[in-house]
């Protein structure tokens, strides 16, 4: 196809036709929006949440972030807050609605995608149940965690149990008084261990994960996190033009990090009892890797998510993730992934590190529409 201009394919179709489409609207699809402006470039962001940085905000009420507030902002904008500061998600919430605002981003709110293809022209075609589009290049901008995971057992427990995946859990008022049972003893199980341990009695199950020698929130803890972790090791270490961050890759989406903020000596301190991992359930009791069977009342999985991207209606998938290229598909040109678990480092997820991919893919997209591309499969 040449460089006919989107708006001419327009007059030939019911569907709405845009250049480039960004599925997502959190911080992965809006700095790949800011860059795609400062290209001058015609896209609109499509995303299922109704207001910009929901995503955050539907998180528990108590959470706040690991990394300080000078290494939580997007390129073009800093984060309204003491640098030292940790912000709560509903400031991280905010501060996302307002970069949307400052340089007037085209995020259409409450449009999900539910199928995502190519038409006979090649050209995608996305439909949002009650409208679809058709686009020359197409960006997923969107993390690894789509999908909350459960084990298949959790169906088996007895249903005077309260269960939630950590997605659901809000507050300590949701569950009911008695033992809390917590399935995963990564960051998340941690955090909502060291919270609920005022109200209930925790019992934290799986594996030893390990925890950073220093809290984030003190002096060395700024220190190490900003310079030595997160500018230096995430982003400039361990990164897929290194042989030691392509050693990790692969141990990076199979399994869960280090404890960052909460170590399991604090969590001891606050009377949580460690158990072994939880792998099946028998006469509606959860049952350890040890035989025993647990009495509780409640049991939030703290288990992850998966890489669920079932939608897309094309040959992209992999066992764990879609089969990209730092984010670029060369079996589906013109399509494209930011905001996956490691897409070109360890920092490619996090606030601070996804502006580079942002930029990198963006200018691809860019370049691609300039150039007229539009291609078939194969």
């Amino acid at each position: 196809m040449n460089s006919t201009t989107i708006r001419e394919l327009d007059t030939t179709t019911s569907h709405e036709a845009v250049d480039i489409v960004v599925i997502g609207g959190g911080q992965s699809g809006l700095s790949v929006g800011y860059h795609l402006k400062r290209r001058n470039q015609s896209f609109v962001i499509v995303d299922g949440n109704e207001r910009v940085g929901d995503a955050w905000r539907n998180r528990w009420d108590s959470l706040r972030l690991f990394t300080p507030a000078r290494f939580d902002s997007l390129d073009g904008m800093p984060f309204p807050a003491d640098g030292n500061a940790l912000p709560t998600k509903d400031e991280m919430a905010d501060y996302l609605e307002a970069y949307a605002e400052r340089f007037a981003l085209p995020v259409r709110p409450g449009r999900r995608v539910e199928r995502l293809t190519r038409d006979a022209d090649g050209m995608f075609l996305l439909d949002l149940g009650d409208q679809q589009m058709r686009a020359r290049q197409v960006i997923v901008a969107m993390s690894s965690y789509q999908s909350p995971r459960l084990p298949q057992f959790a169906a088996d427990l007895d249903p005077a149990i309260c269960q939630l995946h950590s997605v659901e859990y809000r507050t300590p008022s949701q569950l009911r008084p008695g033992r809390v049972l917590l399935v995963g003893a990564g960051n998340t199980g941690a955090e909502l261990a060291n919270e609920l341990a005022a109200t209930h009695e925790v019992l934290l199950s799986g594996r030893d994960v390990g925890a950073i020698p220093f809290n984030p929130a003190g002096l060395l803890g700024r220190i190490g996190v900003t310079r030595l972790v997160l500018r230096g090791l995430f982003h400039r270490v361990l990164t897929l033009d290194t042989p030691l961050g392509r050693r990790m890759r692969n141990k990076v989406i199979m399994h869960s990090g280090p404890l960052i903020r909460t170590k399991r000596k604090h969590l001891a301190a606050r009377g949580v009892h460690f158990v072994g991992r939880t792998e099946r359930a028998v006469g509606g009791r959860p049952v350890l890797e040890d035989g025993n069977a647990l009495d509780v009342e409640n049991v939030i999985w703290c288990t992850g998510f998966r890489s669920t991207f079932s939608w897309i209606d094309l040959p992209i998938h992999g066992e764990h993730e879609p089969k990209h290229e730092r984010g670029v598909l060369e079996q589906e040109p013109g399509l494209y992934f930011v905001g996956l678990e490691f897409l070109s480092a360890f920092s490619s997820e996090m606030i601070h590190g996804v502006g580079r991919d942002a930029d990198r893919i963006a200018g691809l997209a860019a370049k691609a529409v300039a150039a007229g591309v539009t291609e078939t499969r194969g």
